[in-house]
């Protein structure tokens, strides 16, 4: 895949915190605790073992499909065990590695009860959501 290369950037600020896309959760930095951050990344208990190192506010990554054993979500209760939200937008909405397609193309396929709490809901657009739950503030 000639020209490509793993993003990292802040795509939105809030009154409540920045949206962080990072192609790859392997490249979350402690820069990222305490914020929102939206992956590339599939949502298996190894993806979320970089997110809780840090720990951000609440993470978004692909659920690849499910997998065997719904692997492709395991992180969302391994993560709501330490405090962090987390959800998957569905392998149909969004292409696994990119971040940026997550946050404007990614529907909601799964949360944990710590997202469910903090106002996200399955089956809404991710960009929608965070903007909601972040105080998103129309110029």
């Amino acid at each position: 895949m000639a020209g490509f290369e793993m993003r990292r950037r802040v795509l939105e600020e809030h009154p409540r915190g920045r949206v962080v896309m990072i192609d790859t959760i392997a490249h979350v930095h402690p820069d990222d605790a305490g914020q929102f951050v939206v992956c590339g990344s599939h949502g298996g208990v190894s993806s979320g073992e970089y997110a809780a190192a840090v720990p951000v506010a609440a993470v978004f990554f692909n659920d690849a499909g499910g997998g065997k054993e719904n692997a492709g979500c395991a992180s969302l209760a391994y993560l709501d065990e330490r405090g962090i939200a987390a959800g998957t937008v569905s392998h149909d909405t969004a292409m696994i590695g990119d971040a940026l397609e997550t946050f404007e193309s990614g529907i909601i396929s799964a949360l944990n009860q710590r997202a469910r709490a903090a106002g996200f809901s399955v089956g809404r657009p991710l960009r929608e959501a965070l903007r909601e739950v972040l105080g998103y503030c129309h110029a």
